[in-house]
């Protein structure tokens, strides 16, 4: 190769030092910020995948915070109907006192009613402030919105809402209507006074859904003093009687196939005059109803319905004239929850007003505002206490009932939601580490190799630049 002043060889250095040095900045940025793509000339499709996947990122951390804010919501709800529901068991707790009539005084009596009043006042009370972040969950701001024109269509309830696109309305035919266990039209079971008293005493052991009672009733009783001794004991044993014509006609007090009556006759049982006597009566069970919503069966527990159609989860009860009646569920009210990351994953969950006023009802006779005092159920007489009972066993019903939904919606939807997006989060930080964080490995491995190349490279520039010199030196001659 001719000696010249232009010297190639230390262009071609320089610009092998240059890409070197380039190269050597590249790893120590990946090395100071960890990330292995810190601009698109990085990786340009890998940059496309990394921010992708930084968007999906972004998304689940904020369903994650907000499905716990969601727990949070519910707790606060589980809680305060928890309370509730022990401020009913005493309720319950002072109606059974009080029903031991002989062994309190009037004061006593006049106390536990003192109580009850102060126990709805604080059910009520409560209801009115439990609230999370301003917003108020179980007075019935959070109730899912129904038009109701069905009238035996009684305290609906609808508990969930799937993410409907319109209102929706749910037709619901009955078949069968609910009925009580009764001995009702068999003579067979049913006892025939005719006008005539009891020879002798008669005692008889009634048993129903509620437990069993001895009951005496006394020589020469009356077709309605019979009923009068056995209604006395209704609320130990969930069985009534009645008197239809001249016959004394056994009923449980509630409907449905959980409810029952036996009777067995202990001793006596004889009618002066007429063609009956008491006797034994083997189990007869009531009726529950049975129809369809919108096509699809339903079997309730008594006139109880409970469903889920068309996405849409609740209650309500029959009236006993039930044929074929309507209801509407609309797209508004409620509470609406994001379980996901995008928008298909909403449920909205209903909590009706649990009010005094409105617990209870159906066949219950009442509500639970009607326990307290001059109410139509306070402790007054035995009749009262009797239906005072029934609302507030439908009241612990209702309760726990609504309790069991927030409950039921937090661990299988809510909690599974929370350890999904986890999951998904873990995959995802995953994927997005393998395509944009820094291996230290190979980048240390690589900047060793940069620093030796550059080092390589001033030396052999020292070399090439002695070509000058011999110029210099042949100039000089």
């Amino acid at each position: 190769m001719g000696l010249t002043v232009t010297n190639t060889n230390t262009l071609n250095l320089l610009g092998i030092l240059s890409n070197t040095e380039r190269s050597q900045t590249n790893v120590l940025t990946q090395l100071s910020t960890g990330l292995r793509i810190n601009r698109g000339a990085d990786d340009p499709a890998g940059l496309i995948a990394l921010k992708n996947l930084q968007a999906e990122l972004t998304a689940v951390d904020q369903a994650i915070a907000n499905d716990q804010r969601t727990d949070a919501v519910l707790g606060v709800a589980d809680t305060a109907l928890g309370e509730i529901h022990g401020l009913l068991n005493e309720i319950e707790s002072l109606i059974i006192a009080s029903s031991s009539e002989a062994n309190l005084s009037a004061s006593e009596l006049s106390a536990n009613q003192a109580q009850i009043d102060d126990a709805i006042s604080s059910i009520n009370r409560i209801v009115r402030t439990t609230a999370f972040n301003g917003k108020r969950l179980i007075d019935g701001s959070g109730a899912i919105d129904t038009i109701n024109t069905g009238g035996d269509i009684l305290d609906l309830n609808i508990y969930s809402r799937s993410n409907l696109e319109s209102d929706l309305t749910l037709t619901v035919t009955v078949t069968t209507a609910a009925a009580e266990a009764t001995s009702s039209g068999d003579t067979a079971d049913s006892v025939n006074f005719n006008g005539s008293t009891t020879n002798g005493a008669v005692e008889l052991a009634i048993t129903g859904s509620l437990g069993t009672a001895t009951i005496t009733v006394a020589s020469s009783s009356s077709l309605a003093t019979a009923v009068t001794t056995i209604n006395a004991a209704k609320d130990s044993t969930g069985v009534s009687a009645v008197a239809s014509g001249n016959y004394l006609v056994y009923s449980s007090t509630q409907t449905g196939s959980d409810n029952f009556l036996m009777v067995d006759v202990l001793s006596g049982g004889a009618i002066g005059g007429a063609p009956d006597t008491f006797a034994d009566v083997t189990k007869i069970t009531g009726t529950d109803a049975v129809g369809n919503i919108n096509g699809q069966t339903f079997t309730a527990d008594g006139e109880k319905v409970s469903f889920n159609v068309g996405g849409v989860s609740g209650s309500f009860s029959l009236d006993t004239d039930a044929t074929t009646e309507a209801f509407t569920v609309q797209t508004t009210g409620g509470f609406t929850f994001q379980l996901g990351s995008d928008g298909s994953t909403q449920v909205t969950l209903g909590i009706d007003a649990l009010f005094a006023h409105k617990l209870g009802g159906g066949d219950s006779g009442g509500y639970l505002s009607q326990v307290a005092s001059g109410g139509t159920a306070d402790l007054s007489d035995a009749d009262s206490r009797s239906t005072a009972l029934a609302v507030v066993r439908e009241a612990i019903n209702q309760v726990a009932v609504a309790q069991g939904r927030i409950g039921g919606f937090q661990k299988f939807q809510v909690q599974p939601s929370i350890r999904s997006l986890q999951s998904s989060k873990v995959g995802l930080s995953a994927a997005a580490s393998v395509i944009g964080d820094t291996d230290y490995a190979v980048a240390t491995a690589e900047l060793n190799k940069q620093t030796v190349l550059l080092q390589s490279g001033i030396s052999l520039l020292g070399l090439a630049n002695q070509q000058a010199a011999q110029i210099l030196s042949l100039i000089g001659g």
